[in-house]
């Protein structure tokens, strides 16, 4: 990406969802009760993060963590609901979620046919051609769907990814009715130029379709790659509290970009101090609760001593 190819952007715009709930819990050993994922909920939403990844349709024996989905979504309102994501895989996957009275789904694939088959057991090829039919459900429903497009730069099992490949996906016919379309580092090996061009390049390839930005920060490109398809066009972008998660079927995946780490960089309106400081704590006891170290450089820094800089936590 040149720098002509860098949008106006106002960084602070650039909505965060955090995915704690889902991406961040799927590696982890230990599982959240249902209670405590909502209580994570309502204070990530009272803090005022504006979108929140909540949970799967996957199979519970593959992914215990996603077990009691269900029973979460059940304990939420409408209004939370409508601020909440669930991952969805096939038509049925969306039938049971809208049943549930889920209203905002990402139906997600693999560009990488190696890694779809490992993922949800089908080719790249075989999702796509079921896609009109989860869309048909969920319009049906009045529910919002996205097409979040997996391993969109690498794959574990074959490499290099051909950004031509992913930027078919996204300008396929039957992608059109989504709402927006995520772009997924999902083992966190790509670079800030390669980001960027790719998030602009999607943002060409589906005009009216925002682009959202999944990150991971195996190689240490986490915010880096985060603020870049921030600058290249994209709408939302991806973290998980404490810099939790990683793909159960992609050897090598490590965590999440930190939510905390994106949130300092960002800066959207809506964050005071205070906010910051409730997110922060929030992180440090789900990380302690799961028996993981957080690996967020913003929660570090919010608990030094430089007292005298207003994002330290008290």
């Amino acid at each position: 990406m040149t720098t002509s190819q860098l949008r106006d952007v106002k960084l602070s715009d650039v909505k965060l969802r955090d995915v704690t709930l889902r991406d961040g819990l799927q590696l982890t050993g230990g599982v959240l009760a249902s209670e405590t994922k909502v209580e994570v909920i309502r204070a990530l939403l009272a803090a005022g993060v504006p979108q929140l990844e909540i949970g799967s349709m996957a199979r519970p024996d593959l992914v215990p963590p996603m077990a009691n989905t269900l029973e979460v979504v059940a304990a939420l309102g409408p209004a939370e609901l409508e601020r909440s994501w669930i991952w969805v895989a096939t038509p049925r996957n969306v039938e049971r979620a809208v049943a549930a009275g889920v209203t905002r789904m990402q139906y997600c694939l693999s560009v990488s046919d190696a890694h779809n088959r490992a993922n949800v057991g089908r080719s790249a090829e075989e999702s796509m051609a079921a896609l009109p039919r989860a869309l048909d459900i969920a319009a049906e429903a009045g529910a919002e769907l996205q097409l979040c497009l997996a391993t969109s730069f690498t794959c574990p099992f074959t490499g290099q990814v051909d950004p031509a490949r992913t930027l078919a996906l996204i300008a396929d016919p039957r992608a059109q009715r989504c709402s927006e379309i995520v772009v997924a580092d999902t083992l966190g090996q790509a670079d800030p130029a390669q980001v960027g061009a790719l998030v602009a390049a999607a943002d060409q390839a589906a005009p009216g379709h925002g682009i959202v930005f999944h990150g991971h920060d195996t190689w240490g490109m986490g915010v880096a790659n985060t603020l870049a398809a921030a600058q290249a066009g994209a709408v939302a972008v991806d973290g998980a509290l404490g810099g939790l998660g990683g793909c159960p079927f992609a050897p090598g995946a490590s965590g999440n970009t930190s939510s905390e780490d994106i949130l300092f960089a960002l800066k959207p309106d809506w964050l005071t101090p205070e906010a910051f400081a409730r997110i922060v704590e929030l992180g440090e006891r789900i990380t302690a609760e799961l028996g993981e170290a957080s690996t967020s450089k913003a929660a570090q820094g919010a608990r030094s001593k430089a007292e005298a800089f207003d994002w330290v936590v008290p």
